[in-house]
């Protein structure tokens, strides 16, 4: 792979600022922000008055534990407006949640607001090793989903020039990777392994084509995933973080030069880690639930955000910005199984360690009698047949995950391409115990 490591004077100065002059920045833009939300929502103004508490007791940035935080219900009763600080005529764009589960929740950005993304979406791609001149394929969705039109906009602020071919159309994908030759692409994890699997299927060998770097995100993923990715490409595979609430994709980024982590640009978003049962702040290195505040969000400020997602916080590496660990868990996705509490990421960690077995997997939850019961569905590799070879590898399978989580589990090693493919996010769990 090819040595990408940025020329440090390319890079905004506050990303390698003194952590001095980073915190008095945020401290800066914090006293803004508590204000802006304070004055401007009205669920800001009650929730601070309920726990008797103003903007201006912000003293220092410590301080922030004191103030509520932000859940996802709080902006679902307030759909679809109501978190807005601003007033509607400047709102120049709309992005939302599918609202599968209830009301979606809706997010709106001044021009302001689309500058900042733009900016910090093209900060992470120079930080995973893109350049200005690069052919960018992205395949995240565009719509009122934030991945595609928020890398696009990334992508072209830094230099590059887009390929916009969006999700689905996986024969495709492989065309225009083939055909337009990009240097980067952007995509979630998973669906970058239905792409590499179509591609062997046409006879193009993955490690062929132009393809630097892969920017990742939208759902967690493994090291164990990025091996195998970087291995069947001969190319970076690179973590972005993000989610709709906060802005949308560039969050954080990893570099592409240590890939040690997630950094956070700070001078935009303020992160805390929290013990998700407790709500208290945990100090940086402990695990615990990521809540973000905004510091410069005009239109949809969010103050103390719970994004469920589960990490800790570390010291900068290749640049001053703290880190985030790779998200691997969300504490919303833990399934507790007969009193053990596991993760999806756990499975595939397992899964990845047997080559005969491919990353495409799903957990079936069902009811066996009173009891809760898991099954493992995972494809096989097209080259490992034998119906012999896929029973005794279901068996070491089924022993590991005992041995290394603590549950009993029942593994099925299905035909290959034989588990639905996601266009997005992988779909890791079924759950059929309720219906």
């Amino acid at each position: 792979m090819l040595d990408l490591t940025p020329d440090r004077a390319d890079l905004d100065p506050i990303e390698i600022a003194p952590r001095e002059e980073i915190e008095a920045l945020q401290l800066q833009r914090m006293h803004w922000t508590l204000n802006h939300a304070y004055r401007n929502v009205p669920h800001y103004r009650q929730a601070f008055d309920d726990l008797g508490i103003h903007p201006d007791d912000l003293r220092q940035l410590s301080d922030l534990r004191h103030f509520p935080f932000t859940v996802k219900n709080d902006l679902r009763d307030t759909y679809p407006f109501g978190m807005f600080a601003v007033p509607r005529e400047q709102i120049r764009r709309l992005h939302g949640s599918s609202g599968t589960t209830g009301k979606p929740i809706v997010v709106g950005y001044t021009q302001n607001d689309l500058d900042m993304w733009a900016d910090v979406v093209a900060r992470s791609i120079r930080a995973a090793g893109g350049r200005p001149g690069m052919r960018v394929h992205n395949a995240y969705g565009y719509g009122l989903f934030t991945g595609g039109l928020g890398l696009h906009a990334g992508a072209e602020r830094l230099g590059c020039t887009v390929i916009p071919m969006s999700a689905g159309q996986t024969e495709r994908q492989v065309k225009l990777i083939v055909d337009f030759e990009p240097d980067i692409i952007v995509v979630t994890p998973s669906y970058m392994l239905s792409i590499v699997d179509e591609m062997e299927r046409q006879g193009v060998d993955p490690r062929s084509t132009t393809l630097k770097v892969g920017i990742f995100g939208a759902e967690p993923w493994t090291q164990d995933m990025r091996r195998e990715i970087e291995e069947r490409l001969d190319m970076h595979a690179v973590d972005i973080y993000g989610l709709s609430e906060v802005i949308g994709p560039g969050v954080s980024n990893e570099t592409v030069e240590t890939k040690d982590g997630l950094h956070i640009w700070e001078d935009h978003f303020y992160p805390e880690v929290i013990d998700p049962v407790t709500g208290e702040v945990l100090p940086d290195g402990e695990k615990g639930e990521l809540v973000f505040t905004s510091l410069t969000k005009e239109a949809f400020p969010v103050i103390r955000y719970r994004t469920r997602d589960l990490t800790r916080l570390l010291p900068g590496t290749a640049r001053t910005m703290r880190r985030m660990e790779k998200i691997t868990g969300r504490s919303d996705d833990m399934i507790i199984l007969r009193g053990v509490n596991l993760f999806p990421s756990q499975i595939e960690e397992i899964l990845l360690g047997y080559p005969g077995l491919s990353a495409h997997f799903q957990l079936v939850l069902t009811k066996d009698g009173r009891m809760d019961a898991m099954a493992v569905q995972v494809e096989a590799r097209p080259d490992y047949a034998e119906t012999g070879e896929r029973a005794t590898a279901a068996e070491q399978v089924r022993k590991r995950i005992k041995d290394v989580i603590g549950v009993t589990t029942t593994v099925q090693v299905l035909e290959p391409f034989a588990i639905e493919r996601s266009l997005g996010k992988a779909r890791r769990i079924i759950d059929q115990r309720h219906g």
